[in-house]
């Protein structure tokens, strides 16, 4: 019974000096670079093509990519509109850059370029 106690102790101080020495590890290691990257892809534009511009509910219907910042594969979707001088600016078949996001449990196209 001694030997079986003596082993569990010793494996937890082996597993507890390695947590340690691990976490003394990340001492040097520049933290800010994956928040850096965040905002980067939160930022960056997706590509599409305008197919509906609905102004009287404020939406846009959008063929488009990727959305890297949303983690979506490119499709077909309907979007909010943050700023309704938004759908003034597009028609059917232009074809646009912009950046969606999740407000208030919608999907709403935050920025938006004609190209």
């Amino acid at each position: 019974m001694n030997k079986a106690l003596v082993a569990i102790a010793m494996g937890c101080a082996l597993a507890m000096s390695s947590v340690s020495y691990a976490a003394g590890d990340m001492d040097n290691m520049d933290m800010s670079a994956g928040a850096k990257q965040g905002t980067e892809s939160k930022d960056s534009m997706s590509h599409g093509e305008i197919k509906k511009v609905d102004a009287a509910a404020g939406k846009l219907t959008i063929k488009h990519g990727p959305l890297e910042n949303l983690g979506m594969e490119g499709m077909t979707m309907v979007f909010k509109v943050k700023d309704p001088a938004m759908l003034a600016q597009v028609k059917a078949g232009d074809k646009i850059d912009f950046v969606a996001e999740e407000v208030g449990g919608a999907l709403t196209v935050v920025k938006l370029q004609k190209q």
